[in-house]
């Protein structure tokens, strides 16, 4: 008799028994029986879900933790990109106000800024502001008064007011970076009047990005030397000698208190 040890070995045959019994081989059979393709995402064993994405998507009672999941806030912040830049992409040339949103009406700054607005306005620039009340509302004003185009560009906070009325073109923002790029990337010049942290947040953000040469270079003019000069003072004198700035970064600025000046330096790279 033929001993059954030494007959030859079919190996299509041997793959076959190694995936039903592991142990007729030396290699194991795969652990997983099944596979579950959720898009590019491949599954196995454990790992496959008990509903199916369709069957998630459509059923008719469920929670809505998901809506305050990061994936979601990336969708959100994706989609006020998207309006931002379609809102403004046909804007033309433009240049920011910014300044406190608690300046009175009756405050120098606010008719200054007022004044800045409408001479922007009438060298037919855009100006755009974050769209509140104050140092805002007097550059919207001043732009609208002139027939020009006012661009108001709202952030949702408790103790807004919203956008105020003398903007014509106007968009509320979930989110400070997401504003604050439509600033700087529509902006061809600043002109900074005083303002508290939200206004010093926007002015350094703007010399760092054109200090590091991440933007074109962009006149930034403060209003109310007097506001600014303390500051700067601290600049030039505590920051340069420590080696903290080199000796130009104060030159990326202009100090005054001329509103045709401010709008003259502001307006200076636009043709």
């Amino acid at each position: 008799m033929t001993d059954p040890t030494t007959q030859p070995v079919d190996p299509e045959d041997l793959i076959r028994r190694r995936q039903v019994d592991p142990a007729a081989g030396d290699i194991d059979a795969p652990p997983f029986s099944e596979t579950y393709h959720r898009g590019p995402v491949i599954l196995r064993g454990p790992m496959i879900p008990q509903d199916s994405t369709t069957a998630n998507l459509l059923k008719a009672e469920q929670s809505t933790d998901w809506l305050h999941m990061d994936p979601w806030r990336v969708l959100r912040i994706q989609a006020e990109f998207v309006d931002g830049f379609g809102a403004l992409a046909e804007l033309g040339p433009a240049v920011s106000v910014f300044g406190s949103a608690r300046t009175q009406r009756s405050d120098p700054a606010y008719r200054a800024a007022q004044r800045m607005g409408a001479l922007i306005a009438e060298r037919g620039i855009a100006v755009i502001t974050g769209g509140g009340p104050g140092i805002m509302e007097a550059a919207n004003r001043g732009a609208a008064a002139a027939g020009g185009k006012s661009v108001g560009l709202g952030i949702e906070l408790p103790h807004e007011q919203g956008i105020n009325e003398w903007v014509n073109l106007g968009m509320s923002f979930r989110y400070f970076f997401v504003r604050k790029t439509m600033f700087v990337k529509y902006s061809s010049g600043v002109i900074i009047c005083p303002g508290g942290f939200g206004t010093l947040d926007e002015m350094f953000e703007l010399l760092t990005l054109v200090q590091t040469h991440k933007v074109e270079p962009t006149p930034v003019v403060l209003f109310d030397t007097s506001y600014w000069q303390g500051l700067f003072d601290w600049i030039t004198g505590t920051l340069e000698p420590r080696g903290m700035i080199s000796p130009l970064d104060p030159e990326l600025v202009t100090l005054t208190d001329d509103p045709e000046q401010a709008v003259a330096v502001a307006t200076s790279t636009i043709r």
